[in-house]
């Protein structure tokens, strides 16, 4: 006969246990880790409109409401289709969406439903007047009248405020049928972020993102449009190591642990732009439209690096995709990741950003050197340092090139001599000098040997 355990506490904490979900492999959103939000709250959180259940109901973002539901009724008069439909596509996928969110969504199922269905028309009907000017109508008040679309869009970068990708494929899909739009959801979200973010032409990466393969929300995708370089893919996670966190964005050293990639590189002195400058490297833009495509020549002492657009819709952009790769269920190349650590070794200081500006690797639109700095250091805070690192070669041929003698010469020479015009005459005059005693000194001593 089985025993019946009347402990209270037993029993409530088996309900509770019983009542957990399994983990669910399709998590994709998630929210911000306290160690990364501290920084810079703005970044990670919505300034104007919540997308998706995490943020929704707050105070802030309450008067965009009104518009996100304007703009559903738009959706319906235009795709002819009655909410129930809708209502009901949205209601059979509801255990699917919500396993897309890493924690548990406290949101009953009508209101659940609501929230999807409403966000999503919003998100298809901002994409859509981006792209279609004529489907814009009077007074809009994001393309038109009071024209919040530069403070619409940065909200819908963040990891904390999206949807699900399939929705709105889905959702859109459908309308596309009806209307005979000759587009798909990748196409207008690729036009709305290229232009947005100013990228150059990235057919080719698009073409790698279109289905079969899978974009899980907006941050994945804009990730998706910078794919590793094929220099560095070399270097793939075999195996998934343990991680550890370290806060380097306030290292004043150039001195930092470098991940060991195949067991080859060790502690090193990573040299800053300055330093590089003072040891006779040369900076150039980059051709290339990843920006991850560092490259150094140390034939010829070349740097490249595509250009860098430092600004608060950057930093935004930079800082949400770092948190998604840090965040993923799934074993990622963890490369943005190492970006942020290698710009982060290269700027030291304010001096260091003016190098990138002058060279014309960084547009500052920051205004500000010191600001700009700050930024990039603001950004390694709390970066996870693995076991491999794909800038390792990098590393190496900097260190080497910046280690022979002829080039530390050259440093210390161009540092204690020749920072300015007026130095330079100096140690002209001052060779003279030495040389004019020389030759006083020599006739002395023959002229007095002839005595």
């Amino acid at each position: 006969m089985e025993l019946i355990n009347h402990d209270p506490l037993v029993t409530s904490m088996s309900e509770v246990l019983d009542r957990l979900p399994a983990l669910s492999p399709s998590c994709c959103i998630y929210r911000v880790p306290k160690r990364l939000r501290r920084v810079n709250e703005k970044a990670y959180t919505p300034q104007v409109v919540s997308i998706g259940p995490l943020h929704h109901g707050k105070e802030a973002l309450k008067a965009m409401e009104e518009l996100k539901n304007r703009y559903l009724q738009d959706f319906l008069h235009r795709t002819n289709v009655s909410l129930e439909y809708f209502i009901n596509k949205i209601r059979a996928q509801e255990a699917k969406l919500r396993s897309c969110y890493a924690e548990t969504i406290g949101f009953s199922r009508d209101e659940f439903v609501r929230i999807i269905l409403v966000d999503a028309a919003f998100i298809i009907e901002v994409l859509l007047r981006f792209c279609y000017k004529h489907l814009r109508v009077e007074n809009d008040r994001i393309f038109n009248k009071p024209r919040m679309l530069e403070d619409v869009w940065p909200d819908m970068r963040m990891l904390e405020n999206q949807l699900p990708f399939f929705i709105l494929e889905d959702l859109f899909d459908h309308e596309r049928n009806i209307v005979g739009i000759q587009t798909t959801i990748i196409d207008l979200s690729y036009h709305f972020f290229k232009t947005l973010m100013h990228m150059k032409d990235m057919e080719d990466t698009l073409s790698r993102i279109r289905p079969p393969h899978q974009v899980e929300h907006f941050v994945d995708f804009v990730r998706k449009l910078y794919p590793l370089p094929p220099q560095l893919k070399s270097k793939v996670p075999q195996v998934q190591e343990p991680f550890q966190t370290l806060t380097i964005g306030r290292m004043s050293s150039c001195v930092m642990d470098v991940p060991q990639a195949r067991g080859q590189l060790e502690t090193q002195t990573i040299p800053s732009m300055t330093q590089l400058y003072r040891a006779g490297v040369k900076f150039k833009k980059g051709s290339s439209t990843n920006i991850f495509d560092i490259r150094f020549n140390i034939d010829d002492g070349i740097l490249e690096i595509p250009k860098i657009t430092i600004s608060d819709q950057s930093e935004v952009t930079l800082t949400n995709l770092l948190v998604f790769e840090q965040t993923l269920c799934k074993k990622v190349e963890n490369y943005i990741n190492d970006y942020v650590v290698i710009l982060n070794i290269l700027v030291n200081t304010p001096e260091d950003v003016a190098l990138l500006v002058k060279n014309g690797i960084v547009e500052n639109k920051l205004g500000d050197s010191t600001k700009a700095c700050a930024m990039i250091k603001n950004l390694a805070d709390g970066v996870i340092m693995a076991d491999e690192f794909y800038f390792t070669t990098l590393c190496e041929n900097l260190n080497k090139y910046y280690r022979m003698f002829r080039h530390r010469w050259k440093e210390y020479l161009v540092k204690h001599f020749f920072n300015s015009p007026w130095t330079t005459k100096e140690i002209v005059a001052a060779a003279i000098f030495l040389m004019l005693t020389f030759v006083q000194t020599v006739c002395s001593i023959i002229s007095a040997a002839q005595q």
